[in-house]
């Protein structure tokens, strides 16, 4: 599934999104209509059609989140060292001005962590961290 800012999901809205799936579960089983379900947790009906077939073959477990998709190419802790890099500036990693784009982003990336990452998937990982 893919999200127009580009992000994904966070680990709270994972968590929210699998409470809205247990809360559709607990309906499912006293007997409530689809379209009742959709307007009360106010998602699509197509949404409840799947929960209600993933809760039919599988149970509540089946509504349950899968956690992230995959692992992020640079941990929390790379991730800090990067921010740490970033808050020095460009000039300290010399580029002429102070502005930070996706391409020195990635260079800077490369450079330190030796890791190759698309200006895509770096945008999606600083979205992520609250960068804008």
């Amino acid at each position: 599934m893919r999200y127009p800012q580009g992000g994904g999901l966070t680990p709270e809205r994972q968590a929210f999104r699998e409470r809205i799936r247990l809360e559709a579960a607990e309906r499912f089983a006293a007997g409530v209509a689809n379209a009742e379900v959709a307007k009360d947790l106010r998602v699509s009906v197509r949404s409840v059609q799947r929960w209600r077939r993933a809760w039919h073959d599988a149970g509540t477990e089946g509504l349950r989140s899968a956690g992230p998709v995959s692992r992020p190419k640079l941990s929390e802790a790379l991730f800090a060292v990067l921010e740490q890099e970033l808050a020095k500036g460009p000039v300290a990693h010399g580029w002429p001005d102070q502005t930070w784009t996706l391409a020195r982003i990635k260079t800077l990336i490369g450079r330190g962590f030796h890791k190759s990452m698309t200006l895509s998937a770096i945008a999606r990982m600083l979205h992520r961290h609250g960068f804008s």
